[in-house]
């Protein structure tokens, strides 16, 4: 992918996932975790945080400002290691499975609101060319549900997983 060919993104430097980003992009989604007072589900430690960034069939966008990780979107087109709320959300919309699965997506504190969110998507975007995204959305997380709609995305149907309600989304129309 071409991230280059992006509109500017300053004052954001984008890049596919390497490596070296194992250790920031677990830092910064363990920041913002349901345990420490953020949106993420579960817990993010670097070997795990390193299987979604490199494992198979994962594709990843790291957001950086003077050079500190201050975003990131996974996605991925492989369900063979996919966690049960995957399972479950494409069981509550099948057609989700002709689709990339997009996320998590984490943006810091700082940078919220400064159209990070947009320019990761756009990344994303020109990486899988017109296949659309498929995600979920925490029912209670209206921060997330609008800013989703805002890239185009609507919901298309609500599951439980883990005891939790939540709502599918993509941009298939």
């Amino acid at each position: 992918m071409n991230i280059a060919a992006l509109p500017d993104t300053q004052p954001y430097r984008l890049s596919p996932a390497r490596q070296e980003d194992v250790a920031p992009v677990a830092t910064l989604l363990q920041a913002n975790t349901a345990s420490q007072g953020g949106a993420l589900n579960g817990e993010f430690p670097d070997a795990k945080v390193a299987q979604m960034l490199l494992g198979q069939g994962a594709y990843a966008v790291v957001a950086r400002r003077e050079d500190q990780v201050v975003g990131v979107l996974f996605s991925t087109t492989s369900l063979a290691a996919a966690p049960a709320v995957i399972k479950d959300m494409l069981a509550a919309w099948p057609a989700g499975k002709q689709c990339w699965i997009y996320g998590p997506a984490c943006v810091s504190a700082s940078e919220r609101g400064r159209g990070l969110l947009t320019l990761l998507y756009a990344a994303l975007r020109q990486h899988y060319g017109a296949k659309p995204p498929v995600l979920f959305i925490n029912a209670t997380n209206e921060s997330s549900r609008r800013a989703h709609e805002r890239l185009g995305m609507h919901r298309v149907a609500d599951f439980t997983s883990g005891g939790q309600q939540l709502q599918v989304y993509t941009s298939l129309a």
